[in-house]
């Protein structure tokens, strides 16, 4: 083994990787030192450790073996006697500290299993909040929210899921996919509520003109501070310490800088503006005091309304409530890369390997969290990332469940072929995982759901399913090895059932094959013939799975239908129908590999929720979930 090898091996990079046909492939030397050269790899010493309930855990090298003192989460003293650096198992989940002399270690105990589910079968959908008609704005937000989950509750939904509502870049309206935030700790303030409704708002978001106005509705709002809301605002912007100062003093500096010079993020700014802990920092904070205050406002308005919707969402009688979205990354040049750089892999981004879907491999544009900085820092950026997203969620899904047990990173700059895996500390950030679902709701618990579509490696989904987190099984992907479509009843138990996804074509587009004109229309060309006649034996292999006679590629309506039915019929907890195809629409949210081609991000709904479910097709569709 060369040292280069050697060096890779110890910091967790893997040479070797199977590709979606299941061969070997190898990284290449160049891509190794490339990566190995941006990654900081430094751990003083280990002050974090993790086991399992009433299991014996094996502590740090540095432990000696000899008495230590051990402080329970809720306060109470045990001394305890460590031999062979092991630590006897501990009946309470949480956060304990053992101390030994000047050493002290975080020790973390896991419950076996996140939530589970309610008891029962339940249903529920899925919405892009800017795509909401309710309350008559450019685009939904957080109190359209509200009215949708009230909607679809008293209709007999579960749950509602949402995709991302991390916090974005409030001054620039072309940075709108809720995949590359700027931080995950905080909100999207350009859903927050404001201003007055927008008679015939388009059918696409003009996101151009829409948030700008959103943002001078906050200030409005702002402005308008009656006294106990001021007083609530600061008491909150108090307790929310440090991180809500840098979030708050980064919008304000990209809002500045932005509007001066076209910055797009904290690499563009003067070089005295990028370390948040500069003078020139401190100078403009206090010089723009009071921008920075609106900003750490606007954060207050937006947790307050996705609060409430969480609120409307259970008294609707929805037993689970919202199921919030957890991206895997976050974008280098946002608020969390200027403030929390070394909580980052810096100067890499992740992806995903070549495949068939994407031979070239795929740049994320994004980066993740550091393993090694999750250890150096004893995994606090983990956790604080995890009660940001299950603060008033019911549930969370997972983008990328895979990316918690290793991640494809790539050098900037490089092509994203040029990438290998990097292991990180699945363990540990599992059993952290779960202590946090289980305190998560008000102490109710909240339901994992992890995104593991596409190729994981051998016995990832057992693992998950050991831990209660829900896979997520799709209608279109449920195949067999021959191609076939799997009958719904044979479907995993371990998982929630879908139609299908915000990134695939919606039934009814896929049926009449919307999607593949798409891609020919980005391509340039028309839909080949062979695309056809693929689609119409994939139709056909379809409706004998879930159908009887059928329907013509121009008769979606009925497909519809039966792919509900399907979902509904299988041993899953819990189906999930997108909103889209409860509504039978043939356009998809958004289209991967896509920028400007397709309107990602902007399509609305052609009609409000408390409308739409009175129509007789979805009101037919909502019956048929609940009778199920």
């Amino acid at each position: 083994m060369t040292d280069l090898h050697a060096r890779a091996e110890a910091a967790g990079l893997s040479r070797q990787w199977q590709d979606a046909k299941g061969q070997d492939q190898c990284v290449s030397d160049e891509a190794l030192a490339a990566i190995l050269d941006r990654l900081d790899t430094g751990v003083d010493e280990v002050t974090f450790v993790s086991g399992e309930l009433h299991e014996t855990m094996t502590l740090p090298d540095t432990c000696r073996d000899g008495a230590a003192r051990l402080i329970l989460e809720n306060g109470e003293t045990v001394s305890v006697m460590l031999r062979d650096r092991t630590l006897s198992g501990i009946g309470q989940p949480g956060y304990h500290h053992l101390e030994q002399g000047e050493r002290h270690w975080t020790v973390a105990v896991a419950p076996p299993r996140c939530p589970a589910p309610p008891p029962g079968r339940h249903w529920g959908s899925a919405v892009q909040i800017p795509s909401l008609r309710e309350g008559g704005g450019a685009f939904g937000d957080f109190a359209s929210l509200a009215r949708a989950a009230r909607t679809l509750g008293r209709a007999g939904a579960a749950t509602l899921a949402i995709s991302p509502v991390h916090a974005l870049f409030p001054p620039d309206a072309t940075l709108f996919s809720p995949y590359a935030p700027s931080s995950r700790l905080f909100r999207n303030v350009w859903l927050a509520p404001a201003g007055d409704p927008v008679a015939d708002a388009p059918s696409l978001i003009d996101w151009a003109n829409a948030a700008p106005d959103r943002m001078q509705d906050l200030r409005l709002v702002y402005d308008r501070l009656d006294e106990a809301q001021g007083r609530a605002f600061d008491s909150w912007r108090q307790a929310r310490g440090e991180r809500l100062e840098a979030q708050a003093r980064f919008d304000a500096l990209h809002a500045y800088f932005h509007a001066r010079d076209r910055a797009s993020g904290w690499p563009d700014w003067p070089e005295d503006y990028r370390d948040p802990a500069s003078e020139a920092v401190d100078h403009f904070a206090a010089e723009h005091r009071d921008a920075v205050r609106f900003y750490a406002f606007a954060q207050w308005w937006a947790d307050r309304a996705l609060r409430d919707a969480a609120d409307t969402a259970r008294d609707s009688g929805m037993a689970i409530g919202l199921i919030a979205d957890l991206a895997i990354g976050v974008a280098m040049n946002g608020a969390d890369g200027w403030s929390r750089r070394g909580e980052l892999l810096t100067g890499l981004s992740i992806g995903a390997p070549p495949d068939p879907l994407g031979p070239d491999g795929q740049n994320w544009g994004i980066t993740a969290l550091s393993p090694f900085a999750l250890r150096r820092q004893g995994f606090t950026p983990f956790i604080d990332t995890l009660r940001a997203v299950f603060a008033h969620a019911g549930g969370i899904r997972i983008d990328h469940a895979l990316g918690l047990c290793r991640l494809w990173i790539v050098p900037d700059g490089a092509p994203a072929d040029q990438g290998a895996y990097l292991a990180m500390p699945f363990a540990d950030m599992l059993r952290i995982l779960r202590i946090e679902a289980q305190r998560a709701n008000e102490g109710r618990g909240a339901i994992v759901i992890g995104e593991d579509l596409g190729t994981v490696p051998p016995g990832f989904r057992d693992i998950m399913a050991k831990a209660g987190m829900l896979g997520m099984r799709v209608l279109p992907f449920e195949r067999d090895e021959q191609g076939g479509f799997l009958p719904p009843e044979t479907w995993s138990g371990q998982t929630i059932a879908m139609t299908a996804t915000h990134d695939i074509a919606t039934v009814s587009g896929w049926w009449k094959g919307r999607d593949l004109e798409w891609r020919a229309r980005i391509a340039g060309r028309a839909v080949s013939p062979d695309d056809s006649n693929a689609r119409e034996q994939e139709r056909a292999a379809l409706w004998r799975a879930i159908g009887d006679d059928e329907p013509e590629p121009d008769d979606p309506g009925i497909v519809v239908d039966a792919a509900i039915a399907a979902v509904a019929r299988t041993p899953c907890p819990l189906a999930i129908v997108p909103v889209e195809d409860l509504l039978g629409l043939d356009e998809q949210p958004n289209l991967p590999g896509t920028i400007d081609e397709h309107p990602n991000w902007c399509r609305r709904l052609p009609d409000t929720l408390d409308r739409a479910v009175t129509t007789p097709d979805v009101a037919a569709r909502i019956a048929a979930l609940n009778a199920r």
